[in-house]
């Protein structure tokens, strides 16, 4: 792919969803070794262009989720590169069981995507919402989580899984009109994090994933006009962690904050905790995220005011903890 100005603007109006079918389009103009499963959503997940161009690389399974993963896992089987796609919460809920037996457990490599992870579409309640994927998906062995924070990111994210020995969950958050995080190309590698701001001797060190990072970026602007020094870390990768970065931090003994459009439970902050408890370093952090429950579906932007996960719930959760 092309990284320019011009083209990460693009990715960002797009959206996550169909930077993907943009991104597998080019990929397989260049590898024929490529194979694209869905579970009929070629159009939701931006693969329109790539059903009618690379008949031999697409399969849609229809609404049979746990076929889909069935089916990846022979092919990966042969030699292909595969990857499925379809909504998160059937893409690892529903198929949770094929995941663990018929890749994990056999060791064979499929990169799954699960679109429109959290709650952006809340529209249609919390059948259609994915709030437990990240737990669900680190339990299981030899599987990476990825979450990208905006375009860009997707699309490194997903040359770098096909690279990887392991299969890859690549979690995708936010709707169309994502907000730039990564204005120029970078180094991405699975596994590290990436300090989208800094701050010298910062008050506070917020820890965001996926479409959190912009909220928490956001939001560390409200908390600089309130004379809150505030470093903000994308921690896009939720099952291998950078053990240095997160060492470093841990030392400074300022205020953490995990922020996550996921449950607190099993998700980013039971992450960094375990990683803390297990190195024995004593720090406070603040969980900011989906509470453990099922709401009532809504309009995406009015369920993140409602759990406190835009930038003024963010920087308003800061300030009253940072005052008590």
């Amino acid at each position: 792919m092309l990284i320019n100005d011009k083209n990460i603007k693009m990715w960002s109006v797009i959206g996550q969803r169909a930077t993907l079918g943009l991104t597998l389009y080019e990929i397989a103009k260049k590898n024929k070794n490529l194979m694209v499963l869905t579970s009929d959503v070629s159009t939701s997940a931006g693969l329109d262009r790539f059903r009618k161009n690379f008949t031999n690389q697409y399969v849609d399974v229809g609404i049979a989720e746990q076929n889909l993963i069935g089916i990846a896992a022979g092919m990966s089987s042969e030699g292909f590169d595969v990857i499925t796609t379809t909504f998160s919460p059937f893409q690892i809920l529903r198929c949770c069981e094929q995941i663990k037996v018929n890749i994990s457990y056999m060791n064979i490599k499929v990169i799954m995507v699960g679109l429109a992870s959290g709650v952006s579409l809340g529209t249609l309640g919390y059948t259609h919402c994915s709030i437990e994927d990240v737990s669900i998906a680190r339990s299981i062995p030899n599987l990476d989580v990825i979450c990208p924070s905006d375009g860009l990111e997707t699309i490194k994210s997903l040359e770098h899984a096909l690279i990887s020995k392991n299969s890859s969950y690549i979690r995708l958050t936010g709707t169309s009109n994502n907000p730039i995080i990564n204005e120029k190309d970078y180094k991405f590698e699975i596994g590290k994090g990436v300090i989208v701001r800094d701050q010298k001797e910062p008050d506070v060190i917020i820890l965001a994933s996926g479409s959190m990072v912009s909220h928490s970026t956001q939001a560390s602007e409200i908390l600089a006009n309130n004379k809150i020094k505030c470093k903000v870390v994308n921690i896009h990768t939720l099952t291998k962690l950078d053990e240095e970065l997160l060492i470093d931090i841990g030392k400074t003994g300022k205020l953490i904050v995990t922020v996550e459009e996921h449950s607190l439970i099993g998700g980013l902050f039971s992450l960094i905790s375990e990683f803390y408890s297990k190195k024995n370093i004593n720090i406070k952090i603040l969980p900011i995220g989906h509470p453990h429950n099922y709401g009532k579906g809504g309009e995406y932007k009015y369920l993140l005011n409602k759990y406190g996960l835009d930038k003024l719930g963010i920087s308003s959760k800061i300030i009253e903890e940072i005052n008590i």
